[in-house]
C-alpha cells in the first residue's frame, strides 16, 4: 500500500507539470453588460466561484472584472468592439496601444486565453468593416507576439449560423457563398495561429422557424424520434450536435477541418413577449441543464466524439437595458440579485458535480426494479435519454470520471444508471420507464462492484451481472486455456509515470 501510495504521489506531482493544449475546463458563460443593475464584479466572481463555471467571455475588456478575476485562473475572454476594426486595422501601433491597456497590465494574474475581434462582422452588410477585420486580426496578433504572448492567448472573430449556406443535413454543411471570400483568409489565419472558429449556434431560434413539438424536443435535449442524416447514416438526437457538427463539415469542405470550433454563444431565454414562441422558465432549464449534462458527458458530437466542444452559455445575467423583444432580456442563468433564475446544474454542491462524483447513492428501495435499456436501443437514443435524466435534477456525479459508476464509460452503462436513477425519484409509474421506448423495467439487479443501483429489492443481490459492464470482474482470467494473473495495481501505475514521464520528455525536446 505504501508504494501505491508513493506512486500516486508522484504521479500527481508529474501531472501539475505537464503541458496540456486541452488544459481548460469546458463550460463558460458570456457576461453581458447591457444593463444598469449589474452586482458589482466581486460579487461576480464570488458567485463564479461557486459554480462549475471555469471561463468567461467579456464583450469588451473592462478593467473592473479583469482585475477581479486576478488568482481566481478561470479563463477570461475579452473583446475588441467593431468599432475598434478600422484602427487596428490601418495602425499596428494602434493593435499595440489596444494590447497595452487592455492585456499587459492584468496577465498572467487574470487568465486572458482569447481575444475577440468584432462580433458577427461578416453579417454587418459593411463591405468595408469584412475588409478590415483580417488586417485588425493580423495586427493584434502581432502585438501580442512582440509583447511575448503569442501563442499563449488567442485571436478570433465571432460569426453567427447564417455564415452557414448549407446546415441540413450536418454532413451537407458550408459556407454561404457570399461569405466565402471574407472567410478563406481568415480560416487560413486561424490555422496558422492554432486559434478557434468561433460561432454562435441557437436551437432557440431554429425552433422559432419550425415550432413542430418533435422539434422542441429536439432542441431541448429531450427523448425524440432523432433526425437520420442519409449522408453518413448518422442519426441526430438534439439540434446542438446537429449544428456543431454543420459548423465541421463546412470547415472540413474548405480544407479547415482540424481548426478547433468554440461555441462563443448559445442559450435560451426564460420569458418572452406574449406573441414569442419558446420562452418557458421550463424551457431554458431544460436546455442549459440537458446542454451541461451532455457536455459533462464527454461523449461528443457525432462527428467529433470524445471530446466537448468548448462552450459558453448565454448569459451569467439579465440585461434589463437590450433592445428588441422581451426575449433579449431574459437569457440569464442567474438573477441580478445573485440568485438562480432556476437551476441548470452548474453549483459545485449540485449532480454532476466534482463534490458528488465519488459518491454513490443509497437511493429509496422500491419494490418496483430497476430501470435499464431495452434491447435495440442505439447509443444515439440513449445518448438523448442520458443527457435528458441528469437534466432533470438526478445526481449523475457518478457516472462522471472518478465516480463509482464511471467504469465502463460506454453510453449504454451510463444511460442505465441515470434512466434508473430518474425513474427511483419519480412516482415509478411504468411510463417513467419508458425514455421513447428505449427503456424497461426488470427484477435483475444492475449492481456491481461498489456501484449500486437504488430500486428493487436493495443493494443487496450484487452478485448479478450488470450487462451493461464489459468486463468480468474476477482477478484472474482463462485465455487460450492458461491462466493469466492480475497487473498489481502498483505495477500499472509505475508503468503509467512511465508513459506520462515520456509524454512530457517528447513535449518539451
Amino acid at each position: 500500500m505504501m508504494a501505491i501510495s508513493i506512486c500516486f504521489s508522484l504521479l500527481l506531482i508529474l501531472l501539475s507539470h505537464f503541458p496540456s493544449s486541452h488544459a481548460e475546463p469546458f463550460i463558460g458563460v458570456n457576461i453581458g453588460q447591457v444593463a444598469d443593475n449589474l452586482p458589482p464584479p466581486s460579487e461576480t466572481v464570488k458567485l463564479l466561484k461557486s459554480s462549475s463555471i471555469q471561463k468567461v467571455r467579456l464583450y469588451g475588456a473592462d478593467p473592473a472584472i479583469i482585475r477581479a478575476l486576478a488568482g481566481t485562473g478561470i479563463g477570461i475572454v475579452i473583446g475588441a468592439g467593431n468599432g475598434d476594426i478600422p484602427s487596428l486595422a490601418s495602425d499596428p501601433n494602434a493593435a499595440s496601444r489596444w494590447i497595452n491597456s487592455n492585456v499587459l497590465p492584468f496577465y498572467p494574474a487574470s487568465k486572458i486565453i482569447l481575444i475577440t475581434i468584432g462580433n458577427e462582422v461578416l453579417m454587418s452588410n459593411d463591405p468595408n468593416l469584412v475588409n478590415q477585420l483580417l488586417p485588425a486580426m493580423q495586427n493584434v496578433q502581432k502585438a501580442l507576439e512582440a509583447a511575448s504572448l503569442g501563442g499563449k492567448i488567442k485571436v478570433s472573430t465571432v460569426h453567427s449560423m447564417t455564415v452557414l449556406g448549407s446546415s441540413d443535413p450536418p454532413s451537407s454543411g458550408s459556407f454561404a457563398p457570399g461569405y466565402q471570400a471574407g472567410l478563406k483568409g481568415i480560416l487560413q489565419f486561424l490555422s496558422d495561429t492554432g486559434s478557434p472558429f468561433t460561432i454562435n449556434p441557437y436551437p432557440f431560434f431554429a425552433y422559432r422557424d419550425d415550432t413542430r413539438p418533435e422539434t422542441l424536443a429536439f432542441c431541448l435535449f429531450q427523448p425524440n424520434p432523432g433526425r437520420p442524416d442519409a449522408n453518413t447514416g448518422i442519426k441526430y438526437m438534439n439540434m446542438f450536435d446537429a449544428q456543431v457538427d454543420a459548423v465541421h463539415s463546412a470547415l472540413k469542405s474548405v480544407g479547415f477541418e482540424k481548426v478547433e470550433i468554440v461555441v462563443a454563444e448559445t442559450g435560451w431565454p426564460s420569458r418572452g413577449d406574449p406573441n414569442e414562441v419558446g420562452p418557458s422558465v421550463d424551457n431554458a432549464k431544460a436546455y442549459n441543464g440537458n446542454l451541461i449534462a451532455h457536455l459533462k458527458s464527454m461523449v461528443g458530437t457525432p462527428l467529433m466524439p470524445g471530446k466537448s466542444v468548448d462552450t459558453y452559455i448565454f448569459a451569467l445575467y439579465d440585461e434589463n437595458l437590450k433592445p428588441g423583444p422581451s426575449s433579449e432580456r431574459a437569457f440569464g442563468l442567474f438573477k441580478t440579485d445573485l440568485s438562480m433564475s432556476y437551476d441548470a446544474g452548474l453549483a459545485k454542491s449540485s449532480g454532476g458535480s466534482s463534490n458528488s462524483s465519488s459518491q454513490t447513492p443509497s437511493g429509496k428501495v422500491t419494490s418496483t426494479g430497476w430501470c435499464v435499456p431495452r434491447n435495440g436501443a442505439t447509443d444515439e437514443q440513449l445518448q438523448a435519454s442520458l443527457d435528458w435524466a441528469c437534466g432533470q435534477g438526478i445526481d449523475c456525479g457518478p457516472i462522471q470520471p472518478g465516480g463509482a459508476c464511471f467504469e465502463p464509460n460506454n453510453v449504454a452503462s451510463h444511460a442505465a444508471f441515470a434512466m434508473n436513477m430518474y425513474f427511483q425519484k419519480s412516482p415509478k409509474k411504468p411510463t417513467d420507464c419508458d425514455f421513447s421506448q428505449t427503456a424497461t423495467l426488470t427484477s435483475l439487479n444492475p449492481s456491481y462492484n461498489s456501484c449500486v443501483y437504488p430500486g428493487g429489492g436493495g443493494a443487496g443481490n450484487t452478485g448479478v451481472m450488470n450487462k451493461y459492464v464489459s468486463s468480468d470482474k474476477v482477478d484472474q482470467r482463462k485465455e487460450n486455456g492458461a491462466v493469466q494473473p492480475k497487473v498489481s495495481s502498483s505495477s500499472l501505475c509505475f508503468l503509467l509515470i512511465f508513459i506520462v514521464s515520456l509524454i512530457f520528455h517528447v513535449n518539451n525536446m
